[in-house]
C-alpha cells in the first residue's frame, strides 16, 4: 500500500468484521464541561462537551477493534500457529479476547509493573502472560525471540494496517451520532487510534479538525512528526496506555497527513481529566483515556465559538488500588458554578 497510508474502504471493511462482536458505545454529554470552556471564553455548541465512551467497550479499551480485525487477516497456517503480542495492558486485553473467540493460542508479554488486572483478564481470556521489563522498548527484543522460537504470529499493537483499520472505526461511529461535530480528540500512544479515526473522519467530512494528545514526557509521536521518522524515546507517563517507545511507520504516515496538531500535557493535567470524568460525568476513566478531556478542559485544543467538539475515553482500566493515589496527583481545575 503506497506510502502507508490505510484508504477509507479498509475502515468500511474492519467495521463489517467488527458488526455485532463489540459494543457499541455510546456518545456521553458534559454541560460542566462546556461550563469550564465558557468560563474560558468559548461557548460550545448544545452547551455540552460530548464523549464517545470506550471506556465502556469490551475489555475497557478500544483496543478490541484493532485485534479482531487483525485475527480475521491470519490464514489458517498462522491460526495453528499461534499469536504474540506485547503490550502495557489494553492490547493485551484485545489481543487475548480475539484469540479466544477464534481459538487461536495466545502469547503476551506485558511489563513487570503492569497493572494487575489487566494482567489477570488476559489470563482470564486465555492467554499466556509473560512479564518482562519495564515498557514495550525493553519487551521488544525478548518478544522477538519468543517468536522465532515457537513461531508465532506478531499481532502489532498499533503499527499494522489491520490495527488502524479496526481502531479508526471509532471515528466512523462519532460521525454516525454526531455528524456536525466540528473537532475530535483523542489520546496519542503509538497513534493508531488518532491517526486512523483522524483518516475515517477526514476521508468522510474533511472540514473535521482532528487533535491528538501525548504526555510531555512520552511523546514519541511529537518527536517523530518534526524529525519525519521514528524516534526512539524511553517513556515514563502515569499514563501507561500512551507510553510508546516509538511511533511507527503507518502510524506517522498517517497522523502527517491526517491529524491537525498534537497537545503535550504533563501527568498532573491528564489526570485531572481522570477526576473530572469521574466525579462530573461518572466515568471511570484510566489516565490515557482520560488526556483528550483535559487537554480540552484545561484549553489546550484550538476550539472556536460554536463548535461541536467531541473528545473519546480511550480506556477505563485503571488499578482499583492506586485510584485514589492518582486522583490526589491531579492538578487543580476550576469548575464555575451552575447559572441560576
Amino acid at each position: 500500500m503506497p506510502d502507508h497510508i490505510v484508504p477509507l474502504e479498509r475502515f468500511h471493511d474492519a467495521r463489517r468484521v467488527l458488526d455485532g462482536r463489540i459494543d457499541r458505545t455510546p456518545i456521553l454529554s458534559s454541560s460542566t464541561a462546556a461550563r469550564v470552556l465558557a468560563a474560558r471564553g468559548i461557548r460550545v455548541a448544545d452547551g455540552t462537551v460530548y464523549a464517545k465512551a470506550e471506556n465502556l467497550q469490551k475489555t475497557g479499551a478500544f483496543k478490541i477493534r484493532g485485534a479482531l480485525n487483525k485475527m480475521s487477516s491470519l490464514n489458517a497456517a498462522e491460526r495453528a500457529g499461534g499469536v504474540i503480542t506485547l503490550s502495557a495492558g489494553n492490547h493485551a486485553q484485545g489481543v487475548a479476547l480475539a484469540a479466544h473467540e477464534a481459538r487461536v493460542h495466545a502469547v503476551v508479554l506485558m511489563p513487570a509493573g503492569a497493572v494487575q488486572s489487566k494482567v489477570e483478564a488476559c489470563r482470564g481470556y486465555g492467554a499466556e502472560v509473560i512479564q518482562f521489563g519495564r515498557d514495550l522498548g525493553e519487551m521488544w527484543g525478548r518478544m522477538e525471540e519468543i517468536q522465532a522460537e515457537r513461531g508465532l504470529t506478531f499481532v502489532p499493537p498499533f503499527d499494522d494496517e489491520w490495527i488502524v483499520a479496526g481502531q479508526g472505526t471509532v471515528g466512523l461511529e462519532i460521525l454516525d451520532d454526531l455528524p456536525d461535530v466540528d473537532v475530535v480528540v483523542t489520546g496519542i500512544g503509538g497513534g493508531a487510534l488518532c491517526s486512523g479515526s483522524a483518516a475515517a473522519i477526514k476521508e468522510t467530512r474533511p472540514g473535521v479538525r482532528v487533535y491528538g494528545v501525548e504526555p510531555v514526557t512520552s511523546n514519541s509521536m511529537s518527536l517523530a512528526v518534526e524529525q519525519g521518522k521514528p524516534v526512539p524515546i524511553t517513556p515514563v507517563s502515569l499514563a501507561d496506555g500512551l507510553n510508546s517507545p516509538f511511533a511507527g511507520e503507518w502510524t506517522l504516515a498517517m497522523t502527517q497527513r491526517y491529524v491537525d496538531g498534537i497537545v503535550l500535557l504533563d501527568d498532573a493535567t491528564i489526570l485531572a481529566g481522570v477526576r473530572f470524568a469521574l466525579e462530573r460525568m461518572k466515568q471511570l476513566v484510566e489516565p490515557a483515556g482520560a488526556a483528550a478531556l483535559a487537554a480540552v478542559l484545561f484549553g489546550r485544543v484550538p476550539i472556536r465559538d460554536g463548535e461541536r467538539v467531541c473528545v473519546v475515553f480511550s480506556g477505563g482500566n485503571v488499578d482499583p488500588a492506586r485510584l485514589g493515589e492518582l486522583l490526589a496527583a491531579a492538578a487543580q481545575l476550576e469548575i464555575p458554578a451552575a447559572a441560576e
